[in-house]
């Protein structure tokens, strides 16, 4: 959930330091893109008797512009420059936080556990279960990493090498990992993937660098001396490879690529190399937001106790008494609504079956002339980490026979649920997983500034803003895209998620006749805009440094063309049950603490702006979703009342995440909304 990136320059090869520097700016940079909470700088000396480690909660570019690690660097290359033997090393780390706040240096990357010193992108998703089967580690941080850093060390102490060290210590580790390591007494730089989340470029014999991804790597590779650029391969650490630098003479060891140059011998121990200085300095990142930074997965756990917890109001026995439609469960609160002789509603009269899917036969020859044969990755699938991407992924993979990358954008709403779900599945499949990530506590902010305007003057049709900044993941979905070559898309969007009420708040009637759920007519956006721009001036708060943000994501998601996709579920049935078995029986899906149901479990805000619905109007996303389930014959009305019901319980642990995480206070928000007067 990270990037990670470094370099290995043999000293004495006539590779000079300003190409040195130059290729850790870049691939440094390059790596922001994947987490910007946090970073760190690991410094070896050609000899291995130096190693320096910079660390703190500042992003990366803001880590190489900081003073004190601009004068290491620049001593890190003199002694590159006077050197005639021997290997330098620098490798660091650019952070997206999920468990161990950034505010502690301990929990920042690099990490120095034991014997190993190790940069890790992915999340271990059994770490508890690692520490609790291994009494005699001593867990000393707040991080996943560390409880694979103290296998690998402890199985190297046996004397093993490093490579089945690895391989012991990942057979043990459930999620995903991407490490670089160095060893105390092994002039070694070890690399190694479970999902192919790592790459290098090299010449085989006397320079090595990489990235998390491919594209900075290609990028520094265009950027090269002709000299260089001619030997330079562009390699994939595959699932279950270790690759290893010899950082005496340089020679590599890959146990699963026959095109790198490779040796027969282990690499040599030697004892004598203690790194006799060792050096950790803090770098203050002097955060404006830290303030917001919380333990989320210990918020997210919380019990549902206390008089917080009792402010939420469930009217259910108000809600019960709505008149609803005799065929589906939609209540009379529901925008433009209107019922029959019979009872029935007209989005029951006008329903057109959509999990009605045409043969998957279909998509395999859509997608054919996207197949590859090379290795590379065939198609991009964005995967927020919920139930439907998740089944979707897992069918482009087995059932198409497609090599995708997974492509996840956290814009600050992503919980550690989702993240830990997506690692576990990732994992298991062994596919890559390509992370952007948002200036998050920007994002938080925005969010904040959308909140407290709308508790100003609550409108139902305004609260959407608050997802606004999610809709750039169609923007990166695309370039991701560019970068990787992989032109094809293929989503995993619910047939069945149909929430038009959203807009029909906002005055904008339901269209019975369109294609996809997601999509809207050219005189409803108009109708959308005027009304949104009416309640801009109703309410002038919402005008606020989040507008251009919110601006460019609509149109980032109705405006930008979108090439090259497809839709899983217009070829393979939506069926509940069948994916819950995938998701469960399969991979070991964690389900939420809070909720029985799988929907919206990954995401912040889906509890919160669902609590806003039901409390006001008696109905919400699940209302609508059963409904749905009905027409398509999935479920009977008695069952969707019972399951809207259960699902329609605040979510108090999640909602005070929500809150907590954006900086608006709990007590406040929730009275305000119990107070906007009721629809019923």
């Amino acid at each position: 959930m990270c990037g990670i990136f470094g370099v290995a320059f043999q000293c004495g090869a006539g590779l000079s330091s300003k190409l040195l520097g130059r290729a850790i700016q870049q691939v440094a940079r390059d790596a922001e893109s994947r987490g910007k909470d946090s970073s760190g700088l690991g410094l070896r000396d050609p000899a291995g008797a130096g190693l320096s480690v910079y660390k703190g909660n500042l992003r990366v570019s803001e880590l190489l512009s900081n003073r004190e690690v601009a004068d290491a660097m620049s001593s890190f290359k003199r002694q590159h420059d006077l050197a005639t033997h021997g290997v330098s090393v620098a490798m660091g780390h650019s952070r997206l936080v999920t468990n161990g706040s950034q505010l502690h240096e301990y929990n920042n990357q690099p990490v120095i556990k034991g014997p190993v010193l190790g940069i890790h992108n992915g999340i271990i998703t059994n770490e508890e279960d690692i520490w609790r089967q291994h009494p005699s580690m001593r867990k000393e941080f707040e991080i996943d990493t560390e409880s694979m850093l103290a296998l690998i060390g402890s199985f190297q102490k046996e004397r093993a090498t490093v490579s089945d060290a690895i391989e012991r210590a990942g057979a043990m580790c459930e999620g995903t990992y991407s490490l670089a390591l160095l060893f105390r007494n092994l002039p070694v730089l070890a690399l190694t993937t479970n999902n192919g989340s790592l790459y290098y470029l090299s010449d085989g014999g006397s320079w090595l660098v990489f990235a998390s991804e491919a594209w900075p790597l290609q990028k520094l590779r265009s950027d090269l001396p002709t000299e260089l650029r001619k030997g330079a391969a562009l390699e994939k650490v595959v699932p279950g490879a270790c690759v290893e630098v010899d950082l005496i003479d340089f020679s590599l060891r890959n146990s699963r690529m026959a095109s790198v140059s490779v040796t027969k011998d282990p690499p040599r121990m030697a004892p004598e190399e203690d790194w006799t200085e060792i050096s950790v300095v803090p770098i203050d990142g002097k955060n404006p937001n830290q303030e917001l930074v919380l333990d989320t997965v210990e918020i997210a756990r919380a019990p549902a106790a206390g008089s917080e917890s009792r402010l939420l109001e469930y009217n259910v026995d108000r809600i019960r008494s709505l008149k609803r439609c005799t065929r589906c469960i939609l209540p009379e609160t529901f925008p433009f609504i209107s019922f029959d002789s019979q009872g029935v509603c007209n989005f029951c009269r006008n329903y057109r079956l959509r999990n009605q899917p045409r043969p998957l036969d279909e998509l395999l020859a859509l997608v054919e002339p996207y197949r590859r044969s090379d290795g590379k990755p065939d198609c991009i699938v964005p995967f927020s980490g919920g139930r439907d991407s998740t089944f979707a992924l897992h069918v482009i993979v087995t059932e198409l026979g497609l090599n995708p990358i997974a492509f996840t954008y956290d814009w600050g709403m992503v919980t550690d649920l989702a993240r830990r779900n997506i690692a576990r599945v990732c994992g298991k499949l062994g596919i890559e997983n390509i992370i952007v990530a948002a200036d998050i506590h920007r994002k938080r902010d925005n969010i904040r500034r959308n909140v407290l305007a709308w508790l100003k003057k609550p409108h139902l049709g305004m609260v959407p803003l608050f997802m606004a900044g999610d809709k750039y993941f169609y923007y990166y979905t695309s370039k991701v895209s560019r970068q990787t070559g992989a032109r094809l898309n293929i989503w995993g969007i619910n047939p069945l998620e149909n929430t038009d009420f959203k807009v029909g708040f906002l005055g904008v009637p339901p269209d019975f006749e369109k294609k996809h759920i997601y999509s809207l007519s050219s005189m409803r956006k108009l109708r959308l805009f005027a009304n949104v721009f009416r309640q801009l001036l109703r309410n002038p708060a919402f005008v606020n440094r989040s507008v251009v943000d919110s601006f460019g994501g609509f149109l980032s998601r109705s405006v930008m063309p979108h090439t090259d996709y497809y839709h899983l579920y217009d070829y393979k049935k939506w069926d509940e049950e069948e994916i819950e078995d995938v998701l469960f029986g399969t991979y070991g899906w964690e389900r939420a603490v809070d909720t029985k149901t799988t929907w919206r479990i990954g995401d912040g805000t889906a509890a919160f702006y669902n609590y806003i619905y039901c409390t006001v109007a008696g109905f919400s996303e699940h209302d609508t979703f059963r409904s749905n389930q009905i027409r398509e014959g999935q479920l009977s009305r008695e069952r969707a009342l019972t399951l809207a019901e259960r699902d329609n319980e605040p979510r108090y642990p999640t909602i005070k995440w929500y809150l907590s995480i954006i900086g608006v206070d709990y007590e406040s928000a929730i009275r305000t909304i119990n107070a906007i007067p009721k629809l019923y």
